[in-house]
């Protein structure tokens, strides 16, 4: 039974709102421990003094802010209860903002709000209806753990499979980060060959646009999960029955494709072979033309009918590219 790790209540208005918060996430990283290899014994760490190398009780440690100048300024449990915010109970919203103005960056850590008792399941319902009404997510400050916290709330689907919201429906209380913790993109120096005047030609947005319909599928969490912690673990079950573990050496990786139509075309054709359709070949479209045993000729033809940009100009190769993709971006 999940137990609650904050009681208190929401407020806004004049409303107030008894709530408790609930985790609504786990990690499930598989943990070790460390250990000599020749001995087996346990390796644990101990605080000791720099210079003298003696063992410090935990009840002794100070905590030390560093200048810029390389000195430390030293504050002591007691300094720093004297600045925190102070025990709140009460999840202060500030504003009402449109969801869609939220940026996934400042989310950090999810939890489930659930009303506090019997008494607070209508004022509950009250403001989750008024916020998927209005498709608004409360932006709210709080205090837990002795630090506060900024914190967005907004409506959930219980089951979480992205359907429309319904009356079973949940609200989530998301910590957030603040402003000046968000990391701009604009200091990224490999972000600039961005502004240096990359042209898109139509066939490469099509098939770009034809391999994301590929790809596209209705919202399962089940279906992802974490391959890695399940090798970890198949690996500690054999090791643990004595099977003698046999490390390969890692394949090279394979030189990069810088044919970008060739690798669209390719990726389209994989996602439609996973997902049960008949790959397209390579020169044929989607209608079963074979493109590629056309003259140039032909191939021109062709393309003047569906109005090829830049035609007159191609190679015959290029002819049966640019039309296999056209006729691929109809079929999708």
């Amino acid at each position: 039974m999940p137990r609650a790790i904050w009681t208190g209540s929401i407020s806004f208005g004049l409303v107030n709102v008894p709530v408790k918060l609930f985790t609504a996430t786990e990690d499930r990283s598989v943990g070790f421990h460390q250990f000599e290899p020749e001995s087996g014994e346990r390796i644990r760490y101990q605080r000791v003094t720099e210079q003298s190398g003696q063992e410090v009780a935990y009840g002794d440690i100070v905590k030390g802010y560093e200048l810029e100048d390389g000195s430390h300024v030293l504050i002591t449990p007691e300094e720093l209860e004297a600045v925190e915010p102070g025990k709140s109970r009460t999840i202060d919203i500030e504003d009402f903002i449109d969801l869609d103005d939220v940026d996934p960056v400042y989310f950090d850590k999810t939890y489930h709000l659930a009303p506090a008792d019997q008494s607070a399941a209508k004022p509950y319902a009250l403001l989750r209806e008024a916020m998927r009404d209005s498709n608004r997510v409360a932006i709210a400050r709080f205090v837990m753990r002795a630090k506060q916290r900024l914190a967005a709330i907004r409506v959930a689907a219980v089951d979480g499979d992205g359907d429309e919201a319904g009356a079973g429906d949940v609200l989530v209380l998301e910590t957030m980060h603040f402003g000046d913790e968000v990391r701009s993109p604009a200091g990224i120096r490999e972000m600039q060959v961005l502004d240096d005047g990359i042209e898109l030609t139509d066939r490469e947005r099509a098939a770009a646009t034809s391999l994301v319909e590929s790809l596209t599928s209705d919202w399962e969490p089940d279906r992802y999960t974490d391959t890695y912690r399940e090798r970890v673990l198949d690996l500690v079950a054999r090791k643990a029955d004595g099977e003698r573990i046999v490390t390969e050496k890692a394949e090279e990786p394979t030189a990069s494709v810088t044919d970008l139509m060739a690798v669209l075309e390719a990726s389209v054709n994989e996602a439609r072979q996973k997902r049960g359709e008949t790959p397209q070949a390579a020169g044929s479209s989607s209608s079963g033309t074979d493109y590629a045993s056309m003259s140039k000729d032909e191939l021109y033809e062709e393309a003047q009918r569906r109005d090829i940009d830049g035609r007159s100009k191609m190679t015959k190769d290029e002819l049966v590219a640019a039309l296999s993709e056209a006729a691929l971006a109809e079929a999708s």
